[in-house]
């Protein structure tokens, strides 16, 4: 069939003048049924819709669904529509699949799987060929690639979605899938913008999730692949319905404010194609703002097109919506037109009305079943992740005796759409059954609760290998059962399934209550014998990664068939596993030996000061001349706190014979808070890259972990005050500095900025008008206290905080009344808020070198600590700051100094007061059990 006008023209004014066609195109629509329903005919045929979303719940099989999607175009030409109708659909593979056929569609790893294979040629190919698919039953728009970056590991929806971590690695995997995609002649859609990988959940189905990262920690990270794929020529934009709160920026719905999509995704990041909203559908959206109001304000936010999933009443809702913002003139018919060309130049390129009026269908689909079936098994095959086998465990082939039992404890879980398990498995129970070890052997077994047969035919292609000498149960939230202890007993070796336990928190709780079990096993003849335990992550690999007490730990990203099918062999000794975890995850499991081990000394003072402060003048002249050094007013005494309450221990390699020192490493073991402190770690430059801050950095941690009541670790300390942490002003310096101590074993995935800040030309500063009077409406009390005798209820406030060096900053401070104050805020005779004020004269200001300057007084504010109750945090913080400013000015002094600030939420707030970061940082902390002791 023919076309009689031009399909992707806007010069047919007989066509695209006609409003109501116009607006049918910036609509994106789904319907309920496997065929094509009145509703969405009515809404294709009068309401001309120009986009249609499919989902699992109208597709039963490649072949009912190029139907479906043939069926939808027709009416769309019959009506005479210009140009054929957009066809989208969720096809992410793993366990996010709209459409599953188990004959020609074929089932693909998930986008971490896929980056676990550690090949972008792979993520290209499998874009290419799930598109190819679904370009064979007439699908022309993929909902993907999902660009997220995942900058908070615990209780994140999106887990394998997402390619990990890593932002640099996302985009480099976005951009594979999303060429892959286009090769194939589909269009792309990046999602989910701004970031779905750190959002808070309050609770409610009326609450939306938040973003509370400022919008530059979000540049820094999260926004870098959609960066990346908007220069590659990403066709569209999925905006989130998320809520983002933060200094700077307050908006209720992502998708429906100008700031987030006008002015962040087009102006910033200079994106001009299609921006589609979240499905105004969703309850908080529409209970918040009214669905016919939230088209208006998509549209006026510079959304393109309006998703709406399934309601057709609520879907005419938004088209009448439209209609009267377009009548009563609050969008103009300017911006309807904009929108329009954007979606015509897309559909150019992905759709004509030759191809969706002649889907290939299963012919085609059928010619690429052999590639694709080799290109899934290699996949699954290689991206399966052996993380830690600690006493080398695997193949269990090889542990266990022909005749001894394999327990199998696996997790109540939902079944995937990609699942034969999902489909409903009707078979009787045998052995490698969950219902074998829960029933008695003569008797009938019971039924297989909810969720279970999820893993029935992992159970029976285990026993298949064992010849039967499986046993197979569940477990639930309500934990370790007897029922379990007596089969834990009865194997010879223990297989625990988890899927996401750390949204799931029943299945980590049940996993370490077995892995305690098995180290406390006995033989027969009463001797200590562990038992050998493998625990299985098949979906998130972040539930025992970093946990080193969970020797042997394998991830599979997904439980479909494929994946788990490439388990058992990998259980069995069949198939090596190559696979890496993603990410920085990944690099904080290489704990690399060295290349060349250094000889590593004790540091002496007498023997190695002049030498230390060498170094740190040759450290002081790297860096751009425009960037003041993190050393600069650094000197060897810098470094030494003589506090009885902080155990100080310093390593330095050196040449022994010209006493020049290659690099130096400060630790302190803070006693009040059990933290083991890497304060710093200097190299020389003309000694990078051989190996020297590894060797201090093996030594430092092996004398922290023989601390008596050691309980965390921490990269960077405010006492003294130089590394906070990572630096990060420096992009390149600070990806380099994450990639190296990440190798060294820390977690970089739970880290938080700080930064000191810096105030100048203080003698003609005057508070911002508006803040005072903020600070004057919280009605406390504010004032300043200098000695010990204020001590009783200083220090009981700042028990609030567990931060690491807060308690003996202001010890410090109170010891010294002559140089150091404290700002106390109360209410009622009750402390809400302190903060310690101090002068260069201070025993404390020879910890903070930035409080140093030839050119400049200056004086220094420290460690704000803010009852949690408080619910005026961010204006009390200002009270403090505020007061410690004038006290300053009194002074005579030049500056001011914020020697430590969390930069999570205060950037803005302490800009307004006229602050501006000095240098910035990434506080890395974990638990001490994490961390592993260097061999």
């Amino acid at each position: 069939m023919s076309n009689p006008t031009p399909p992707f023209s806007m010069e047919s004014p007989s066509v695209w003048d006609d409003m109501d066609r116009t607006m049918g195109q910036l609509f994106m629509m789904g319907f309920d049924g496997t065929e094509a329903t009145a509703q969405i005919r009515k809404l294709i045929e009068v309401h001309h819709l120009g986009t249609i979303l499919l989902t699992a719940k109208n597709l039963k099989s490649a072949e009912q669904t190029t139907k479906l999607v043939l069926d939808l175009q027709t009416f769309a030409h019959e009506a005479g529509h210009s140009v054929p109708l957009a066809i989208a659909l969720d096809q992410e593979n793993g366990g996010v699949n709209s459409l599953f056929d188990e004959q020609c569609i074929r089932q693909f790893p998930s986008a971490m799987g896929v980056a676990a294979t550690g090949s972008t040629e792979m993520a290209y190919q499998i874009a290419n060929a799930t598109a190819e698919e679904l370009s064979s039953v007439g699908v022309n728009w993929i909902m993907g690639p999902v660009l997220d970056v995942l900058t908070n590991v615990k209780n994140q929806p999106l887990g394998v979605r997402t390619t990990g971590d890593d932002p640099d690695e996302v985009s480099k995997y976005g951009v594979a899938f999303m060429k892959g995609y286009k090769d194939a002649g589909i269009a792309t859609c990046g999602k989910h913008f701004p970031s779905y990988g750190n959002l808070e959940f309050l609770g409610s189905s009326l609450d939306v999730p938040i973003i509370t990262d400022s919008l530059e920690q979000l540049s820094l990270s999260a926004l870098v692949p959609f960066r990346h794929a908007i220069s590659e020529g990403v066709d569209a934009m999925m905006v989130g319905g998320c809520a983002m709160s933060s200094a700077g920026v307050n908006v209720m719905h992502a998708c429906l404010s100008e700031q987030v999509v006008d002015d962040l995704l087009r102006e910033d990041l200079g994106f001009d194609g299609v921006v589609v909203s979240e499905c105004l559908e969703m309850e908080a959206l529409s209970h918040n703002i009214g669905v016919g109001g939230g088209t208006v304000m998509a549209v006026k936010a510079g959304c393109d097109l309006v998703l709406l999933c399934r309601s057709f009443s609520v879907q005419q809702e938004a088209i009448n919506g439209l209609k009267l913002g377009v009548e009563n003139g609050m969008i103009t018919k300017s911006r309807i037109q904009q929108s329009l060309r954007r979606v015509l130049e897309m559909k150019a390129k992905c759709t004509s009305w030759e191809k969706a009026l002649a889907p290939k269908g299963i012919t085609k689909l059928t010619s690429l079943q052999a590639s694709h079936s080799k290109l899934s098994t290699k996949a699954y095959n290689t991206s399966i992740t052996v993380v830690r086998d600690k006493d080398r465990l695997l193949p269990l082939s090889n542990l266990l005796d022909h005749e001894e039992e394999l327990l199998l404890l696996t997790p109540l879980v939902k079944p995937l759409p990609a699942s034969a398990a999902a489909r409903g498995l009707t078979t009787k129970p045998s052995i490698g059954s969950p219902d074998t070890a829960m029933g008695d052997k003569g008797g009938s077994a019971p039924s297989v609760m909810n969720g279970e047969s999820i893993f029935r035919e992992f159970g029976r292609s285990l026993a298949r290998q064992r010849s039967g000498r499986v046993l197979h149960t569940s477990y639930t939230a309500n934990g370790v059962r007897p029922l379990h202890e007596n089969l834990i007993t009865r194997a010879s070796a223990v297989v625990v399934i988890t899927a996401d336990a750390n949204r799931n928190l029943y299945q980590h709780g049940f996993t370490k209550h077995v892995a305690m079990i098995c180290k406390s096993q006995s033989s027969p003849t009463s001797e200590k014998r562990q038992k050998p335990l493998v625990v299985v992550s098949v979906s998130s690999p972040y539930d025992f990664a970093v946990d080193p007490s969970i020797g042997t730990y394998i991830c599979t990203y997904d439980f479909t068939d494929t994946a788990l099918k490439a388990l058992v062999d990998v259980l069995h000794g069949d198939l090596s596993p190559t696979g890496s975890l993603p990410g920085m995850i990944n690099q904080s499991q290489k704990l690399h030996q060295s290349k060349q081990q250094w000889l590593v000394e004790a540091w002496n003072e007498e023997r190695d000061a002049n030498a230390l402060d060498d170094l740190l003048k040759a450290l002081q002249l790297e860096g751009p001349s425009n960037q003041q050094s993190e050393v600069s007013g650094c000197s060897s005494n810098t470094f030494l706190l003589r506090n009885e309450s902080i155990v100080e221990s310093h390593f330095v390699v050196r040449n022994s014979s010209t006493r020049a020192l290659y690099g130096f490493c400060s630790t302190y073991f803070f006693k009040a808070t059990g933290t083991g402190v890497i304060g710093a770690i200097l190299v020389d430059p003309d000694r990078r890259k051989l190996s020297v801050g590894h060797s201090l950095h093996s030594r430092a941690i092996k004398n922290l972990l023989q601390k008596d009541g050691i309980k965390r670790f921490q990269l960077g300390s405010r006492l003294p005050s130089v590394f906070l942490g990572i630096p990060t002003s420096n992009n390149s310096e600070r990806k380099r500095l994450r990639q190296w101590f990440a190798n060294m074993g820390w977690n970089l995935a739970l880290s938080r900025p700080v930064c000191s800040m810096l105030m100048r030309n203080l003698v003609k500063w005057r508070a911002p008008e508006g803040i005072t009077k903020s600070v004057q409406r919280v009605e406390l009390d504010f004032d300043m206290v200098h000695g010990w005798e204020h001590s009783t209820s200083i220090l009981d406030h700042i028990k609030t905080s567990s931060r690491q060096g807060i308690v003996e900053i202001y010890r410090l401070a109170l010891r010294e009344p002559k140089t150091c104050g404290i700002i106390r805020a109360q209410r009622d005779g009750v402390v809400l808020g302190t903060v310690v004020v101090y002068n260069a004269g201070s025993t404390w200001a020879e910890c903070v070198p930035a409080l140093v300057d030839p050119d400049e007084v200056r004086g220094g504010i420290s460690s704000p600590v803010i009852s949690p109750s408080v619910g005026e945090y961010s204006t009390l913080l200002q009270g403090l700051i505020l007061l410690g400013i004038r006290q300053i000015q009194r002074q005579q002094a030049d500056a001011v100094l914020l020697d430590c600030i969390d930069g999570d939420s205060h950037f803005d707030s302490l800009s307004a007061m006229g602050f501006s970061v000095l240098h910035s940082f990434e506080e890395v902390s974990c638990d001490a059990d994490t961390m592993v002791s260097p061999s």
